[in-house]
């Protein structure tokens, strides 16, 4: 580090570019210093550090870190150890730009594999950012080594030596995420789909805050639907259990419906302990359903929803640039079964009224209508392919002629009533039944870039995806809830061109089961093509949505019909 120190004194008052001279590696006592990249100016992404410390000093024992999920818990848990200590330890800016800047990629209420700190048996590491210090654009040494020597060993001694830690709290925070883990692989067992532990806290602050209202009303389950487990670390729980088939989740506005779903939808991941919704647990691959005005569709098969358009349109390989409500969700739907989801969740809110429904009325009064509603296909769904669906529904009786189970939800408190909706269901006419339709795979087609070192990939946000130059819009992809998932988004689909995975040669599932089996063997790591990025595995169902919605990819099939 001493070394470190005299750069830092010689470049002092130089040019913020000569901060590249101290690129490189530094033994300190308790840790060693990786200075992987350096910004190149005050207002550049920030320069790229790692703290490494090995086990002889960190000396965590190896249950916290082994199997998989307690190793995914741990590094979650210790990312915001680092961040609380950064809060103590800097006073914020330094001079121009990010100067002074220290940053490290910590989670919201999700716990999710990142690549924010690497543990195994021989080290625990930091990935870091850090603002390097400058007035205008002219080193200010003595502050970059106020950070590099100072400020960052104490962090490291902090956040990253077992025996600096609350181990009860660690250990608590490990289990927990084991415990939601365990749980949601017991779901198929007992043929559910989801389950919401009892006391548990569902409703958030806002919109915008996803942390949990403090005076919200505690989740209790119905008898008639209570379930219990016995988890390896905090024993017997019990809660409402959904099963599997159609699911109806009812009632009057402002009563947590959407609440609700937004909760199971959100099941599909851990969550920190204490957030209210840790013993909220959904299969993995439920897909959250919309209608997206205006979105690409390329080559999709929509014909178990939409044909004999005017003209004799095709609608088995169907492309637009501008797609309408009804034909979103038609993609949307058929492209999350595409990629294996065994669970659809719906909201009456956000979808297409002449997609979900289509009253008796109107059938008399309109014969040729291309559109086949969603309630006539739900149950075949199911019974065809055992995919089952969750819907909110505030409006639309006619969905308890195809319910197997309704949820109704009255001052957030959740009531078993499915057998007054089949009573009531009893006295109209009976829907025909019907088959869904075959589900066919697409080969999609990228090109690869000009040139690696000028091809860009940024984020703005956790919603919009910049690949290259085409803009991707993830908004109505809601379950992405972390930047870093966007950005290893737009690297894990840099990373299927580049290695021949997105060359009409293989399905788009057959591309993502792969890269997913690649990354759990070799980890996120392998998505960056120059050092480290911050990271956040993505389901291979984000993925997916990114590439159907990324302009310039294209059907494999030369005779693609295109239409609109």
């Amino acid at each position: 580090m001493q070394n470190l120190k005299r750069i830092l004194s010689k470049i002092d008052g130089c040019g913020y570019k000569v901060y590249k001279r101290i690129e490189g590696t530094y033994k300190a006592s308790d840790f060693t210093l990786y200075i992987d990249h350096v910004q190149s100016d005050p207002f550049a992404p920030p320069t790229q550090i790692r703290i490494r410390v090995s086990q002889d000093k960190a000396n965590f024992p190896e249950e916290t870190y082994t199997p998989k999920i307690r190793n995914i818990g741990l590094v979650d848990y210790l990312t915001r150890q680092v961040w609380r200590n950064i809060q103590i330890s800097t006073q914020g800016k330094r001079g121009t730009g990010k100067s002074g800047l220290i940053f490290i990629d910590k989670g919201k209420q999700q716990v999710l594999e990142r690549n924010s700190i690497i543990i195994n048996h021989r080290f625990v590491e930091a990935r870091i950012g850090i603002g390097l210090p400058a007035a205008g654009r002219r080193i200010l040494g003595r502050e970059a080594w106020q950070i590099l020597g100072e400020v960052i060993p104490k962090i490291a001694k902090a956040s990253l030596i077992y025996n600096n830690l609350n181990q009860g709290e660690l250990m608590y925070f490990i289990k927990s995420v084991e415990d939601q883990e365990f749980l949601r692989s017991c779901l198929p067992k007992k043929r559910l789909v989801s389950f919401i532990a009892n006391q548990s806290l569902l409703p958030r602050v806002s919109g915008v805050d996803d942390r949990p209202l403090k005076d919200g009303i505690p989740f209790v389950s119905p008898s008639q639907l209570e379930v219990w487990f016995v988890l390896p670390n905090q024993g017997k729980i019990k809660g409402m259990g959904i099963p599997e088939g159609v699911t109806l989740i009812v009632g009057g506005g402002y009563h947590g419906k959407s609440t609700l779903l937004r909760a199971i939808q959100l099941g599909v991941y851990n969550h920190i302990p204490h957030d209210g919704r840790e013993r909220v647990v959904t299969i993995p691959d439920a897909v959250k359903i919309r209608a997206e005005d205006g979105r690409r569709v390329e080559g999709v098969d929509i014909s178990p929803f939409i044909n004999n358009l005017p003209n004799n349109r095709p609608t088995e390989r169907f492309s637009t640039e501008n797609a309408s409500g009804s034909t979103s969700q038609a993609a949307n739907i058929i492209e999350a079964l595409e990629m294996g989801a065994r669970l659809l969740l719906i909201d009456e809110d956000t979808s297409a009224t002449n997609f979900m429904i289509r009253d008796e009325k109107m059938r008399r009064l309109v014969h040729k209508e291309p559109i086949t509603p969603f309630i006539d296909k739900v149950k075949a769904l199911y019974k065809d392919y055992g995919v089952s669906t969750i819907l909110v529904m505030g409006g639309c009786g006619d969905y308890f002629q195809v319910a197997d189970t309704v949820i109704m939800m009255e001052e957030y408190e959740p009531r078993d009533v499915t057998q007054e909706a089949k009573h009531i269901a009893l006295s109209f006419k009976e829907l025909k039944g019907a088959i869904f339709g075959k589900i066919n795979s697409r080969s999609l087609f990228l090109g690869k870039p000009d040139s690696d070192r000028k091809f860009k990939i940024s984020t703005k946000g956790q919603n919009t995806l910049l690949y290259g130059k085409d803009p991707i819009d993830l908004s109505a992809v809601e379950q992405i809830v972390d930047e870093s998932q966007t950005r290893a988004i737009g690297y894990a689909i840099y990373y299927l061109v580049k290695n021949g995975y997105l060359n009409g040669q293989m399905s788009i599932r057959e591309a993502l089961d792969q890269l997913i089996l690649e990354l759990e063997e070799k980890g996120l790591d392998m998505l960056s093509p120059f050092g480290h990025r911050d990271y956040v595995l993505p389901r291979k169902h984000e993925i997916a949505c990114a590439i159907n919605r990324l302009r310039s990819t294209h059907l494999s099939h030369p005779e693609c019909a295109k239409s609109g």
